[in-house]
């Protein structure tokens, strides 16, 4: 598996992942921030390419010196594999080489189910955000 940065040519293929993966109301607020995000910096949303096929995503954002964790996504057929865990890992790599204060993750209901998969990489409750919603790439 690789992971590497979004490319233009992968907007069809993440679109219809997040689409399969999220709940419409959670799709429909993930693909605004999403275009923000890649209209600002296209280096902190990652996919996961498994022969030739993207199985995985994750929207980051970089608001006052926090890096945010904002989306994860991976296709249910490649689920519990270390997809996710490998995502995270990347993002928080290219946090850290732009020397963020902190690391945080956005806690809504639409990423409920996946805090769990963070706890187990070390991170506790005090990195959960769950009033993020004047996040730039939220607020707009």
């Amino acid at each position: 598996m690789n992971v590497r940065s979004f490319q233009l040519s992968d907007y069809r293929p993440i679109t219809a992942l997040l689409e399969d993966v999220l709940t419409e109301e959670c799709y429909e607020q993930t693909m605004e921030a999403f275009a923000r995000q890649l209209s600002w910096d296209s280096d902190l949303v990652l996919v996961a390419v498994e022969n030739s096929e993207i199985v995985g995503m994750i929207i980051g954002t970089i608001d006052n010196n926090k890096g945010y964790y904002y989306r994860i996504a991976v296709s249910p057929l490649h689920q519990r594999k270390g997809i996710g865990r490998t995502l995270i890992q990347a993002l928080r790599q290219r946090f850290e080489q732009r020397h963020v204060t902190k690391i945080l993750i956005t806690a809504d209901e639409h990423n409920e189910p996946v805090l769990p998969l963070y706890e187990s990489m070390g991170y506790v409750a005090n990195d959960f955000i769950r009033s993020f919603q004047k996040l730039s790439i939220v607020a707009g």
